[in-house]
């Protein structure tokens, strides 16, 4: 049998078959029992496992038989939860770009390190980003580890999930974090599937536990209704994925410095190619990014009346936000949008127009340094969020601060 967290008692096994539909990975499968140097039995076939086991111990409780039990086993590479040790940040980068998301995980990835005592590495990979290394530093990584190969100079799922999981086997991280980005999100759940361990994915706060001096990782539930705090106390790497302006950057520190550890890899064939990249959206204002956000909501009742959004907007030298509401209704493109399922932003200034402020947009916008709210609704829920409320018309009221700044 294979080594993997559950052990099935040959003596015990009937080969009914009842436990593999309560498996929830295909991890369990019947073969003929004289494929196995097994005792004799008048049951002809008997339950195997493979290493898609994860020891969730769903089957257990279905065998009437008592043959299934669920037991501790060596994890990755021979080692145990206690032999990994330190925190992972996946330095992403686009055309050698380091992304600001990266300093905000790095940010907080000093914190979750130093309660830890363990030390902050970050994880680069790419072609011809070694220069790109030394930076990260001054935002608090103590190590970076490089694979600089030409075939990671575009992204690709693949070999990106090949190489970070050979990383992750080699080294043993404890904590691995990314941003919930495209990229993040489409191959770190690959990682943690290939090493065998849990995710959280659009994190929101991470925090280490006192008492057990694990990884805390909240998130929005149920619709953003609930926040849910997650934990994965029994397999390592703990990994997660944190969504672009929910951390604060702190101040870099150009003195620091670090040690670089360059990895030589291989990078084999890939199913896919990348023929060309088109970059949409050039000359549109990044939303993650503006300092000054001004947003439209239902109350704009038409598509036309966001004409008085940008005006106040270029006036400030902001971006233009939607709610979705206005999205759905097809009054603004989908990359205006802000809030759970649009972009999550921390501008210095937030003014939502006509936004009744449900929980999705809330979660999106409610982390800004500075919110202004206009609505005519005195009880709408944006207004509980908001440093400073206007109960007003937007129609007169956005027009007069378009005015007044042009004065």
């Amino acid at each position: 049998m294979k080594d993997v967290p559950l052990k099935i008692d040959a003596e015990k096994c009937t080969g009914c078959g009842v436990c593999i539909k309560a498996c929830p990975f295909g991890a369990l499968s019947l073969e003929p029992r004289e494929k196995f140097d097994l005792p004799e039995s008048r049951f002809k076939r008997i339950v195997v496992v493979n290493d898609a086991c994860t020891g969730c111990g769903a089957c257990v409780p279905t065998c009437k038989f008592d043959a299934l039990e669920v037991i501790e086993v060596e994890r990755v590479g021979g080692s145990r939860v206690e032999d990994y040790r330190g925190v992972w940040v996946f330095a992403e980068q686009r055309d050698g770009e380091i992304q600001d998301v990266v300093y905000e995980l790095l940010s907080k990835g000093r914190e979750l390190a130093d309660k830890l005592g363990q030390e902050l590495a970050a994880v680069l990979l790419g072609s011809g980003i070694k220069e790109s290394a030394a930076a990260l530093f001054a935002w608090g990584a103590d190590k970076v580890y490089v694979v600089d190969a030409p075939g990671l100079k575009e992204y690709n799922t693949d070999t990106y999930t090949d190489v970070f999981a050979h990383l992750v086997e080699k080294y043993r991280p404890e904590i691995v974090i990314a941003g919930a980005t495209s990229i993040g999100r489409a191959f770190i759940p690959r990682v943690a599937v290939r090493v065998k361990t849990g995710l959280t994915a659009d994190c929101t706060g991470l925090e280490i536990d006192d008492e057990k001096k694990i990884l805390l990782q909240t998130r929005p539930a149920f619709g953003g209704n609930i926040m849910a705090t997650i934990t994965c106390p029994d397999h390592r790497p703990q990994m997660a994925t944190v969504r672009h302006k929910v951390l604060k950057k702190v101040t870099p520190d150009p003195s620091r410095s670090g040690q670089i550890v360059e990895e030589k890899m291989e990078v084999g064939d890939v199913r896919t190619r990348v023929v060309e990249v088109l970059h949409e959206m050039q000359n549109q204002v990044n939303l993650a990014e503006a300092d000054i956000i001004v947003s439209g909501g239902r109350g704009l009742g038409k598509p036309e009346n966001f004409k008085i959004i940008e005006e106040l907007a270029r006036e400030l030298g902001g971006a233009v936000g939607a709610s979705r509401a206005a999205v759905d209704a097809g009054w603004i493109p989908a990359y205006h949008q802000v809030g759970q399922t649009g972009k999550t932003v921390c501008p210095k200034l937030y003014i939502a127009c006509g936004i009744s402020g449900a929980i999705q947009h809330l979660a999106g916008m409610s982390s800004s340094d500075t919110i202004v709210a206009i609505n005519k609704d005195p009880d709408a829920p944006i207004f509980s969020v908001a440093d400073y409320a206007i109960v007003g018309d937007l129609f007169e009221v956005v027009p007069a601060i378009t005015k007044m700044l042009r004065e």
